[in-house]
Formats: C-alpha cells, structure tokens, sequence
C-alpha cells in the first residue's frame, strides 16, 4: 500500500526518511576508532618485543627501559592472551626544571604503552613467570606436554 494514499507524505515523514539514510560523513565518523583506541594500537606497535618457543616453554622478552618493576603489569585475558602494560612518566626532578629546559630532540618516549602477545594451544597459563632486570621484562610460559598418543584396540572377529 502507497503512504502517500494514507497521508504520510508530509514534511515530518520526509525529515524521518532523511535521517534515516545517513549520509556517508556521518557514518564513517561514528564508526571510526575513538582517540583512546588510536593511543593504544601505537602504543602497542611502539613496544618493541621477541617472542621464542623453546623445547619447554615459550618466552616474551620486552624491551622496557627506566620502568621500575612495580609499573609493569603482565595479565593473562581469557587463558590465551598476555596482555603487557604499564606507563612511563618524566621524572619528577625533569618536571621541576620544565620552565628552563629547552628541548632540542625529544625521542623517548613517555606514556601508557601496552602489548598483547596470543597464546598456542600448548601454552600453560597456569605457569607463567616474569622477570625484570637491565630494562629488559622476560615472560616465560610452560608448555603443556603433548598428548599421549592413543593406544590401538584390537577387536576379535567372531565366526558367525
């Protein structure tokens, strides 16, 4: 049936219909990233890492320089991820003289930082340790040992 025959052709069915189809401005601004997530993916390309796989046990080593150990956070989300974070501040003495210091080159980088490394299948979540030393965070995560291999059954045929 034809709204127009009904009488909703008037200007309040039009302005409906016209914010109903969204311009493309509009839509590509409300689903583009918050400025909370563009912080953080570059904080996150920014945190430089290796990771290894050992017989044993898998290891992260994190590069993290003038953090102290109680300004590193290590997570495990969901038993499959490693989620890294913590934040790096200027020192207090550095503060104090902001007024009379004139940067030239400032390359180091301050603020949150954050990593997230996913876990194999194989990876232990229950044995996970961290250790920080020379500005260096190594995460080590035990291996789960493999499977036994099932054991082959043997049936016996039966005359009939």
């Amino acid at each position: 049936m034809d709204a127009r025959l009904m009488g909703l052709d008037g200007p309040l069915m039009s302005t409906l219909h016209h914010l109903v189809d969204l311009p493309d401005e509009v839509e590509k601004a409300l689903s583009a990233p918050t400025r909370t997530y563009v912080r953080d993916a570059r904080a996150m390309a920014k945190t430089p890492a290796d990771v290894k796989e050992l017989p044993g046990f898998y290891v992260f080593v994190v590069d993290m320089p003038e953090l102290k150990p109680n300004e590193i956070k290590v997570q495990v989300e969901d038993d499959s991820v490693i989620v890294v974070s913590g934040e790096r501040r200027r020192k207090e003495e550095e503060e104090e003289e902001k007024e009379e210091v004139k940067y030239l080159r400032m390359e180091r980088r301050m603020g949150k930082f954050m990593r997230r490394f996913s876990l194999p299948e194989n990876a232990n979540v229950d044995v996970v340790s961290a250790t920080y030393k020379d500005g260096v965070l190594t995460i080590t995560v035990e291996k789960l040992p493999p499977p036994e291999p099932k054991k082959t059954k043997t049936i016996e045929v039966k005359v009939a």
